[in-house]
């Protein structure tokens, strides 16, 4: 057999596989754009129309800017530092706040939700605490504290303190008693059973707490830093309203958004990584 036969099938083998990858790249972007717009197409269809409104005259360009000009706004704003100063503060009030009511509810509700007779006492002055708006209480908060950095950070954990707590003690009575049960009949301590079976099987809902949370959090991040306030994305939005800078006040809007879904999206992935095996299979 010659050099020339032996190299043939290989040759032929090789057309074969770039015809193969040829003829799949057409049905792997197919099904790439296809997965797009059916988690994106309602979205993307929106913000067309609005733009073709708002270009076409259909509505009141004034008041609803076409799309591009609310990102011409918001990439001004970014480029030229006028809301990064904004964006900073607003972080750090909620941050703050955030980071606070981690402390306070999640070893709370993790010793409520293990001690019945705590739950008892603190239940009903928590629901009575929990069932008053956060907003109502904001001029009280500012009697207390004054109309400065403190108001706003203690009304953010304030809000953001109960849907935490509520969701951790609910994940520690979600615990399968036959796991407990389990574990004492294998000789664990009391400590062991909360560190192996109760934390791990409340984290999923804790996790539910802690997003609803970060939701709240910027929700009351706007409203306490439109009182008061001379800093801050939430400040910014009521002064473009009221120097009628509408895109400007669209910009803020977005960046609000944007902060919403990279705390949600961060925070799922870390649940993912912390919660493997409640994870399905892919």
């Amino acid at each position: 057999m010659s050099l020339q036969h032996i190299e043939q099938p290989v040759t032929i083998r090789a057309r074969e596989d770039r015809t193969g990858l040829g003829a799949d790249f057409p049905r792997l972007a197919n099904r790439t754009v296809i997965r797009i717009l059916s988690r994106y197409g309602i979205l993307i269809a929106f913000l067309a129309i609005w733009q073709v409104s708002s270009r076409a005259g259909w509505v009141n360009a004034a008041v609803l800017p076409p799309i591009d000009t609310i990102v011409s706004a918001l990439w001004n704003g970014l480029a030229g530092g006028t809301l990064l100063g904004d964006i900073a503060i607003s972080l750090q009030r909620a941050g703050l706040a955030f980071a606070a009511a981690v402390a306070v509810a999640i070893p709370l509700g993790l010793f409520m939700g293990q001690v019945r007779a705590v739950e008892t006492a603190l239940d009903p002055i928590l629901q009575v605490f929990r069932q008053t708006s956060a907003l109502a209480l904001y001029p009280v908060f500012i009697l207390l504290l004054g109309l400065g950095e403190a108001s706003k950070v203690f009304v953010i954990f304030w809000a953001t303190l109960f849907p935490l707590l509520l969701n951790t003690i609910s994940g520690v009575k979600q615990v399968d008693p036959k796991l407990l049960e389990m574990a004492r009949v294998y000789g664990a301590t009391r400590l062991t059973a909360f560190r192996r079976v109760v934390l791990p099987g409340a984290v999923p809902s804790i996790f539910v707490g802690l997003r609803l949370s970060a939701t709240t959090a910027l929700l009351l991040l706007i409203a306490s830093e439109m009182i008061g306030a001379n800093k801050g994305i939430g400040f910014q939005v009521m002064n473009a309203q009221y120097n009628f800078q509408i895109p400007l006040m669209f910009a803020a809007i977005v960046i609000l958004a944007g902060l919403g879904l990279i705390a949600n999206q961060a925070l799922v992935s870390l649940q993912r990584r912390l919660c493997r095996w409640s994870n399905p299979i892919d």
